[in-house]
């Protein structure tokens, strides 16, 4: 091989780095105050409207014969949410005899993704976050990597798997009910299929993956789309990201059946956020139908996470009422600002002293087991 080889094999070489990491995380607080501005804004002009269309009294008089029993359901709801997102990351933490993440550690994890998935555009603060948190953990990048992509791209096939398996049985209900504007979700869900289907053949064939980008780089830089230095730029984050995503992927997914436990641990945990909609329902005396209530929420999570704006803004207010507006009624207002506050806002607020959380005893997850096991 010669020494020209050796320095192109060097460069393109896929390398992991903390200091990106960190980086990325200084980013991503930057985009969470202007997320927090701009939520705020939202929430002033939603009041507006209501004062201004007339909807006010209404609002109120829902709000104050709701019954509060039923929003601590949904709260609970959210809970067990939550908590099946720590089991997620603790089945595979158990496996690892190595791992030195405790419950804490996967607490916090779990809560920091809920923080900056929520208040960055599309959620690309949370994984970025989430990693820098199993570093500080004692995790080493490439680790913490693996642990997250894997999970990544099981959450986001849980969502896909999830839709299909509501579609098949309200598919009539969909057509009958939104006629043709259904085939936006239908578009929604398409999509999320081809997401997921990228980021596995991103996992499964990086060479061809990374290839391929770079003939889409070259392509743009020789229409003059792009300059040189942008497209070195871009390169190396192709080249390099690549790869990451690719050797982080195998390495977690190495034991099948506890990638298949942790899917089904994620169904279950996206079906209790797609029950609260049917739970918030109850609260307003509404009768519905549970499934069809977690297919409308399935719909709602895919065009919410569509939406490129923090908390999927906008997506959620029109995807609610178009959803959903049949079902409350003269309560929608009312309804949605439950829905809200229980599925996003509380959350947001909970997840910050969550965190700060910390295992100090250094025993792992797996050391813990096996010293159950022994007693």
């Amino acid at each position: 091989m010669t020494q020209e080889s050796k320095n192109e094999k060097e460069r393109i070489k896929p390398k992991l780095q903390v200091q990106s990491n960190a980086s990325t995380s200084a980013d991503d607080v930057g985009s969470v105050r202007k997320s927090v501005v701009f939520l705020g804004f939202v929430a002033v002009a939603y009041v507006a409207y209501l004062v201004f269309s007339g909807q006010w009294g209404t609002f109120v008089d829902s709000l104050a014969g709701a019954d509060y029993a039923w929003v601590g359901v949904a709260l609970g709801c959210y809970v067990v949410y939550y908590l099946l997102g720590v089991t997620a990351y603790a089945i595979a933490v158990l496996g690892d005899p190595t791992s030195p993440l405790g419950i804490f550690d996967l607490m916090s994890v779990e809560g920091t993704g809920i923080f900056f998935s929520n208040l960055t555009p599309n959620g690309t603060g949370g994984a970025p976050a989430q990693i820098l948190r199993l570093t500080r953990s004692g995790l080493s990048v490439g680790a913490a990597g693996a642990l997250q992509y894997t999970r990544f791209i099981i959450y986001e096939a849980g969502e896909g798997v999830f839709a299909a398996l509501m579609l098949i049985p309200r598919l009539g209900y969909f057509l009958d009910t939104y006629g043709n504007v259904f085939l936006v979700g239908a578009l929604l869900f398409g999509a999320k299929v081809v997401e997921v289907t990228s980021l596995l053949l991103v996992c499964l064939l990086p060479k061809q993956v990374s290839a391929l980008g770079d003939w889409g780089l070259k392509l743009l830089r020789r229409l003059g789309w792009i300059k040189e230095d942008r497209y070195v730029r871009w390169h190396r984050v192709v080249t390099e990201q690549v790869y990451e995503f690719s050797n982080g992927f195998k390495s977690g997914a190495r034991n099948v059946r506890l990638m298949l436990l942790t899917l089904a641990v994620t169904m279950l945990q996206l079906g209790f956020q797609y029950a609260l909609p049917w739970v918030v329902l109850q609260a307003f005396g509404k009768q519905a139908d549970l499934l069809t209530c977690l297919a409308c929420g399935s719909m709602l999570e895919l065009l919410t996470s569509a939406i490129p704006l923090p908390g999927g803004t906008l997506g959620a207010e029109g995807g609610f009422a178009f959803l959903f507006g049949n079902m409350f009624g003269s309560a929608l207002s009312a309804g949605y600002v439950v829905w809200r506050a229980v599925e996003y806002v509380i959350p947001v607020l909970a997840a910050v002293p969550l965190m700060g959380l910390r295992t100090r005893s250094g025993l792992s997850l797996n050391a813990r087991l096996r010293r159950m096991r022994n007693r």
